[in-house]
């Protein structure tokens, strides 16, 4: 009955899923966007709204979602410190009983559900580069563990699910992501340093600047998720999206200076608790099973970042 794919997008309003949704609706796919608007917003998608083949829902994966879809992508949940941290028993349940709802409508309607995990699930990692076959060294009782652990638990629930009752499942790996529609606020290093840099206001730091990070702009890693989307069925994953460039904050610090031209000093401040001190994606998997790697530098996706983020702050607000 239905030649086009029908696809539901949990989270579909937020910085990562809006242009997912941009790109399944390029592609000829009917998209529903599911949102609570926690930390996404209707701006994300306010270009979308009048598109023939995109319908908005306001509702929360907490709780069963009952529709007719061909593929999920389970997008929601908050994923900066600032935002899992501001209610953690809130983030576990959205991990876990979101995945427990997602992969029951999967199993009900036979769709294909892809997984957004994240490299979190490696914590302060004690292999590097991180191959999806590390376990990882993570806190369990820890402020990060909200997050973490309930990562690794919907992590766990779709792997039984695939193995008790035969879903389609697919656990993409995500690591530090950027780009246009970040939140201002949401205490990332990258959003963070181009705020502070665009406003003149001294640059933050934690701990001594070295620890390092791997940066995936939005584009590439949308393009990844839906390569793992399109597999063939034995592709389960885990696999690893992102960027396996290596700079150290002090690097990226002093890149967003030189971009934005601004006067910002650096500032240091005490580590975090828990706050891994390397963090690189091995991305062997993704590029021999899928095809797919980054393309994008980091001084390019940044350039685009900083020209949105300078529109927001003026009040202009480009769509992108």
């Amino acid at each position: 009955m239905h030649l086009e794919r029908r696809i539901l997008i949990t989270g579909g309003a937020g910085f990562i899923g809006s242009f997912l949704c941009e790109r399944l609706l390029e592609a000829g796919a009917n998209v529903i966007c599911a949102d609570n608007f926690f930390t996404g917003t209707r701006t994300n998608i306010a270009h979308l709204q009048n598109h023939p083949r995109f319908e908005m829902m306001r509702h929360d994966v907490c709780f069963p979602l009952y529709v007719e879809v061909d593929e999920i992508y389970n997008m929601a949940c908050p994923a900066s410190p600032i935002h899992y941290q501001f209610d953690p028993v809130q983030t576990t349940k959205t991990s876990v009983h979101g995945a427990i709802n997602m992969l029951g409508l999967a199993k009900r309607v036979k769709a294909k559900i892809l997984q957004a995990s994240t490299s979190e699930v490696y914590g302060d990692p004690a292999v590097h580069p991180q191959p999806e076959e590390y376990w990882g060294n993570v806190n369990p009782i820890g402020p990060r563990s909200c997050y973490d652990e309930g990562k690794r638990c919907a992590e766990t629930l779709f792997f039984d699910y695939h193995r008790q009752h035969k879903l389609r499942i697919k656990v993409a790996r995500i690591f530090n992501t950027y780009g246009p529609r970040m939140h201002p606020n949401d205490g990332r290093v990258v959003s963070n340093f181009i705020v502070q840099a665009l406003k003149g206001e001294d640059i933050t730091l934690y701990g001594d600047g070295q620890q390092t990070r791997s940066f995936c702009y939005v584009d590439d890693l949308v393009r990844g998720l839906i390569s793992l989307m399109d597999s063939p069925d034995h592709v389960t994953g885990p696999i690893n999206i992102g960027n396996p460039g290596e700079f150290t904050i002090r690097q990226l610090a002093e890149q967003v200076i030189d971009l934005t031209g601004s006067k910002s000093k650096l500032v240091f401040m005490p580590l975090p608790q828990d706050d891994p001190k390397q963090r690189k994606p091995n991305i062997e998997k993704a590029q021999e099973i899928l095809g797919w790697e980054p393309k994008i530098q980091l001084r390019d996706g940044l350039t685009k970042t900083i020209s949105y983020f300078d529109g927001m702050l003026s009040g202009k607000m480009a769509a992108q």
